[in-house]
């Protein structure tokens, strides 16, 4: 079974190493075969990692789009019990985020990533807020 992705006038997305970029017209394209595929707004770019969870999320990005994924994990680890330290509340999502990328679906550990970063925002709102002002 094709995967079929409609591509917005000059939308980018990319299938293994190569970045292709539609034209002036909404395309459809059916892929077939094994590679890893990003639609552009799914892209995180390094300097966009800006915040723990975030850096998550592009780590795991990593894995997604590498031939070898697992030079990706030691820093993933440490990265992960770092902020399991800071915030033991998140421990649960991590949980989903290790079992997808120990079975090696790195795409479905990046949708769980994305909710990680949402979580990260509101943590960091609630803190924000609770400050007293100056």
């Amino acid at each position: 079974m094709a995967l079929v992705i409609d591509l917005k006038p000059g939308e980018k997305i990319l299938i293994g190493t190569a970045v292709i970029t539609n034209d002036s017209q909404r395309t459809r394209l059916h892929i077939s075969g094994e590679a890893a595929i990003l639609r552009e707004k799914d892209v995180m770019q390094e300097q966009d990692a800006n915040t723990p969870c975030k850096k998550v999320y592009f780590l795991i990005q990593c894995m997604y789009i590498s031939p070898d994924p697992k030079q990706y994990f030691q820093k993933y680890f440490g990265l992960l019990k770092e902020i399991q330290h800071a915030a033991p509340t998140l421990s649960f999502v991590f949980l989903a985020i290790n079992e997808k990328i120990m079975e090696g679906h790195y795409y479905k550990a990046m949708r769980d990533a994305r909710e990680l970063i949402k979580l990260e925002e509101e943590l960091i709102g609630h803190a924000t807020q609770a400050q007293p002002a100056a």
